[in-house]
């Protein structure tokens, strides 16, 4: 038989993977594999688990929101040999899941595993970290990371909101300088300082459930990331603008540069919390990111 190692979260989204479990085995048991299963206790132990153990299987399954998602591409980032990764998505938000067009229901989404279409996909590299989707700071970015996974499970998005207005009292700005390449074949980097609300380096289609907000033409193979910086607003009325903008997906080129890049580097003057994947990423002065075109095979309809 085929062996593939599953690795879920049982309290991912609204815990409802527990009641789900026995069907999404049976889906893979009757496709012919010999499943061991995994369940995560803690933060790190999706990485420990692939990392440790997967070279030993034909295939990897994930199961939870999109923090167990990137814990199992780190574990797998980590190994010199690569297995393909199937998701099953049980999370809040599964920004992710939506741009593979991963299906919601999660034995839909075995189903689609055991058809082993795989898509090789882009992956962020972070100074040593790794994240499959967003690295973002600033405004709201410590909301997904704050909120109690309770709010969470209890009002899905909105959880993501109403803590965000929370920090709209005080909105710090940083001073920073960034340069970057437009693509892997450009040497000359285009250098850019100023003061900087929010920004978000992204590799997908969907972020926090809103659709389109990374831009156009937005594609999750070619070696580029999205980058959207917002500017510290002058006053309420550029502040209103810009969460309009940011909520609607539309570029407001005063307030906001938008711009594709392979790489990017960013100093800034003082100490930046960053979140990754909606997990909290470290506090850093400079952060250098690199796009690794077409790292990671992951499974889609």
């Amino acid at each position: 038989m085929k062996k593939m190692l599953m690795v879920y979260n049982p309290h991912a989204g609204k815990a409802q993977i527990r009641s789900n479990l026995l069907d999404i085995i049976d889906v893979f048991s009757k496709a012919g594999y010999e499943v061991t299963v995994i369940p995560t206790q803690k933060r790190g132990d999706a990485v420990q688990a692939i990392y440790e153990k997967a070279g030993d299987y034909a295939l990897v399954v994930c199961c939870g929101g999109d923090g167990t998602l990137d814990e199992t591409v780190t574990g797998m980032m980590q190994r010199s040999q690569r297995v393909p990764i199937g998701y099953v998505p049980a999370g809040s938000t599964n920004d992710f899941a939506r741009s593979l067009h991963i299906p919601k229901g999660m034995k839909r989404a075995a189903e689609v595993i055991v058809r082993r279409k795989e898509f090789a996909c882009d992956i962020g590299n972070f100074n040593k970290d790794t994240f499959v989707y967003i690295a973002a700071f600033g405004l709201f970015t410590k909301v997904s990371y704050e909120t109690k996974q309770k709010t969470k499970n209890a009002i899905g998005h909105m959880a993501y909101v109403l803590e965000g207005m929370k920090s709209l009292t005080v909105i710090p700005s940083y001073q920073m300088r960034l340069s970057y390449i437009l693509n892997r074949e450009q040497t000359k980097e285009v250098e850019i300082s100023g003061k900087f609300i929010f920004g978000m380096i992204t590799n997908s289609i969907s972020v926090g459930g809103l659709k389109n907000i990374t831009g156009k033409n937005v594609t999750l193979d070619d070696g580029l990331f999205e980058v959207m910086l917002v500017k510290e607003p002058k006053n309420p009325m550029e502040l209103n603008q810009i969460l309009l903008a940011v909520s609607t997906g539309s570029a407001d080129s005063k307030n906001m540069l938008c711009f594709k890049t392979s790489k990017i580097k960013i100093e800034s003057t003082k100490m930046v919390a960053w979140t990754l994947d909606g997990e909290f990423g470290g506090n850093h002065k400079n952060v250098t990111i690199k796009n690794e075109k077409r790292a990671i095979n992951i499974i889609i309809p």
